[in-house]
């Protein structure tokens, strides 16, 4: 049997593997990024809220593209703000080191209000 064969109708390229023939090079399916905890919230918001917009991306084929680069945003943001505001608010290592438990609960409360604002810009538009 031939290692590779051609199907004139379609012009797809077959591999034997083994004593099966399955697609070989290009014609193989892309690879998805992952798409995250922040694309999962969006898709359920799509679900729920967007329908039409859910079935454009599925139909199109573009919706794991579309939720990791929602996802890739959502994190930025959200790291981006963090940091900002234990900057501003004076949070850091000096008040790490005094206070562990008050840094602990600062943090926790600079994380949940960058949530917040990331659910708000990014997820729920």
């Amino acid at each position: 049997m031939e290692k590779y064969i051609t199907d004139e109708k379609t012009g797809l390229k077959y591999e034997l593997i083994g004593d099966y023939y399955f697609l070989a090079g290009d014609d193989e399916p892309k690879e998805h990024r992952p798409i995250g905890i922040w694309g999962q919230r969006h898709l359920r918001y799509l679900r729920q809220c967007k329908k039409t917009t859910y079935t454009v991306l599925v139909i199109e084929g573009k919706l794991p593209d579309y939720l990791a680069d929602v996802n890739d945003q959502a994190e930025g943001m959200l790291f981006q703000l963090v940091k900002q505001m234990a900057k501003d608010e004076g949070v850091d290592e000096a008040m790490k080191s005094r206070d562990q438990l008050y840094w602990i609960g600062c943090m926790n409360n600079i994380r949940n209000r960058a949530e917040e604002a990331v659910l708000n810009e990014i997820i729920y538009r």
